[in-house]
């Protein structure tokens, strides 16, 4: 098999692009991103998805679906406005969001279906996870508000199980006092380590099978990113790798490898946000591509592509500029 590109983007309100006939507005009218308009979204968008030139992006806040929306309607539109061979896209269950989880795809190299899995263990992503995440022997029921996007893929014939995430975020809004904002932010912690637990469950049962496996998403989470990870003793990210777990059971990516290893220092970043307050630029490693032994083992490459960080990006103006007002994230990817 020649190279396979692998692409996980977090494309921050990817559905304020599109009306309600899920066509692209490339306008001047203003984005959801501040100070950037439709048009300059939309053309940095084209610029990094081309030069991306991946065979597959799971697209992380994808254009909303419901009754009169259609993500799969609304990327497949934008792929065809900027000539990407990642042309066909494929979606799961629906967010109860404007936020979608989908898999734009390269149908001349890869087959897709949607295919939840569901166990004793782990039940299917859209329904409930019974958890007791305040340790009272009493389970709470954990819900996905964004159900991981779970697929069988075949790239040039060789199988493949996807599993696309965007876990809970932990920031608490519109708290009153630092008291509610602690609390809120504990709580919120919980149902995110709980739901991967859960993605970790089922990522055992694909691994206890021998499947070559891909986990990728957002996970709003990372090695040492807040104070609470003191208190639950790790992050969702090391819930889901299995570090401890027998050598076949985990799964590897070196950028949270890099975070774990060195909780004081330079670390790789994924995402840029402003903190109004403190007048200044936070990132934090929220994006992640994570795979089953197998993989790993055949030597592949991972890239960030930050603006900054990576050479290749910031030596091209056009494409530096252009992930600056795609999205606050930066995309991730795997080249197998």
């Amino acid at each position: 098999m020649t190279r396979l590109r692998i692409a996980s983007y977090n494309v921050e309100w990817f559905n304020a692009l599109f009306d309600n006939r899920d066509r692209l507005c490339a306008d001047n009218e203003p984005s959801a991103r501040y100070r950037i308009t439709r048009r300059e979204q939309a053309e940095a968008l084209g610029i990094v998805f081309t030069a991306l030139d991946a065979d597959a992006v799971m697209v992380i806040e994808a254009p909303d679906h419901g009754s009169r929306r259609s993500t799969v309607k609304a990327l497949e539109s934008f792929a065809k406005t900027f000539g990407l061979r990642a042309s066909k896209a494929i979606h799961g269950f629906t967010s109860g969001t404007e936020q979608e989880i989908a898999l734009l795809y390269d149908p001349t190299r890869i087959t897709a279906r949607h295919d939840p899995q569901e166990d004793p263990k782990a039940p299917r992503f859209d329904r409930v996870f019974p958890f007791d995440i305040d340790v009272d022997a009493k389970p709470e029921p954990i819900r996905f508000s964004k159900p991981p996007l779970e697929l069988a893929l075949t790239a040039d014939g060789r199988p493949l199980r996807m599993i696309g995430v965007h876990a809970k975020s932990k920031a608490p809004h519109r708290t009153r006092n630092p008291a509610e904002f602690s609390r809120i932010s504990i709580d919120n912690r919980r149902k995110q380590l709980a739901q991967c637990v859960w993605i970790r469950r089922r990522v055992v049962g694909h691994l206890e099978r021998g499947d070559s496996l891909i986990v990728l998403g957002d996970f709003n989470d990372g090695p040492g990113l807040d104070e609470y990870e003191k208190l639950f003793g790790q992050s969702g990210i090391e819930i889901v790798l299995g570090p401890e777990a027998e050598p076949p059971l985990q799964l590897t990516d070196p950028h949270a490898r890099m975070a774990l290893g060195q909780r004081v220092g330079v670390s790789p970043t994924t995402a840029r946000f402003w903190l109004a307050p403190q007048e200044r630029y936070f990132e934090a490693l929220l994006d992640f591509i994570m795979v089953s032994p197998d993989l790993a083992a055949a030597g592949p490459s991972w890239r960030i592509w930050h603006p900054f960080n990576d050479p290749g990006c910031f030596k091209v103006p056009e494409l530096r500029d252009a992930l600056l007002a795609a999205s606050d994230h930066f995309p991730v990817t795997l080249d197998l």
